[in-house]
């Protein structure tokens, strides 16, 4: 081989290189990476302290922030009796929320108290409206929220199964109105608040693409699904099929908008908590602070798996035992949260990060 060859050939591997794209070793991340925090207001106004992983006093916000959560989700509750979750605290709330950088994600419930598949009931104040009048005030106070909340995610209505506004909103027997009350706030969304984001919210996964085929006309943009193993299954594996089924079939994006796993099956008060025993658990995902970071991982990773999948929501990360360790009426959820007995960071906080 002559050195015109060997310079010949040179050039050829150096353009070679020069077209090759250039791969960056970057982990993918999930676009939201959320706590819901509705507690958190009355929790400080009690004086609870919280600490980090070096054992010194942090602000949640602030901790969190820090590990890599860039959206908070709150629930906002129509006319509630003690004000908490009400629309000022809400407000005043999620306007901390913004200035500290983060995402607003409100859960409206449509209701004065808890809101979920087992109860659905309607506002005080619009118990007596004939269902037109009912439409047009869902419209109303949707309008409200996102004028002067301006989340950057909206839920119409928390884990609708069974409709919500019961009984005119009930799915299984008004279901044509239950559409047009989604409808009537999808309307006020988009008319005011074009750049919010709209979740239709589902508690579970195995019957969702029954309940989402329903609503396949309406103008959503986004499927929140709730999972806790305790109530619907523990099969990591199925949940992830179910949402790559969804996601097939209506071409949305999806979230897990809430999600919860404990790292003891002890207890810090003297409230019964939901989780408490072994077969209550996934094989694998023992109740200890590695079993909880790695039940976190691997949704994390189910999700990481189709682009699809923005993100998800951790459920009651604040909801430590607030009011003491006597009390009868404290945290059912003390042992799920993000905090320990001491109210300092569980390691599960650095999967925000990853």
């Amino acid at each position: 081989m002559n050195m015109r060859t060997v310079f010949f050939l040179i050039a050829i591997i150096l353009i070679s290189c020069e077209d090759e794209p250039i791969h960056h070793n970057e982990s993918k991340q999930l676009a939201v990476k959320s706590c819901d925090l509705s507690l958190l207001p009355e929790i400080e106004s009690k004086n609870v302290l919280f600490y980090n992983s070096n054992g010194q006093v942090e602000n949640m916000l602030n901790l969190l922030k820090s590990k890599g959560m860039n959206t908070v989700r709150i629930r906002l509750w129509h006319s509630p009796t003690s004000n908490r979750s009400g629309f000022e605290e809400v407000k005043s709330f999620a306007k901390r929320i913004h200035q500290n950088g983060m995402k607003v994600w409100l859960s409206v419930h449509y209701s004065d108290t808890w809101a979920d598949p087992g109860q659905q009931a309607i506002p005080h104040a619009w118990e007596s409206l004939e269902f037109n009048t009912l439409k047009d005030s869902v419209y109303n106070y949707t309008q409200k929220i996102v004028s002067q909340i301006q989340p950057d995610f909206i839920q119409i209505g928390n884990e609708i199964n069974e409709g919500l506004l019961w009984p005119q909103g009930k799915l299984s027997t008004n279901e044509t109105q239950f559409k047009q009350i989604l409808a009537s706030g999808i309307t006020a969304i988009r008319t005011h608040a074009s750049q919010t984001k709209i979740i239709i919210h589902y508690a579970g996964h195995e019957n969702a693409d029954w309940f989402y085929h329903k609503i396949n006309d309406l103008d959503y943009d986004i499927i929140g699904l709730s999972y806790y193993p305790l109530w619907h299954g523990k099969d990591l594996s199925l949940l992830e099929t179910n949402i790559n089924k969804l996601i097939s079939n209506y071409n949305k994006d999806i979230m897990i908008a809430e999600t919860a796993y404990p790292f003891t099956l002890g207890w810090n008060d003297w409230t019964n908590n939901l989780v408490g025993m072994e077969n209550q658990l996934i094989d694998g995902y023992p109740a200890t602070f590695q079993g909880q970071r790695d039940f976190l991982q691997k949704i994390n990773t189910i999700l990481l798996s189709n682009t699809k999948c923005l993100g998800y929501c951790y459920w009651g990360a604040e909801f430590v035992a607030f009011n003491g360790p006597t009390a009868t009426d404290g945290s059912p959820w003390e042992n799920q949260a993000l905090f320990d007995f001491s109210n300092k960071e569980t390691p599960a906080t650095q999967i925000f990060s990853n």
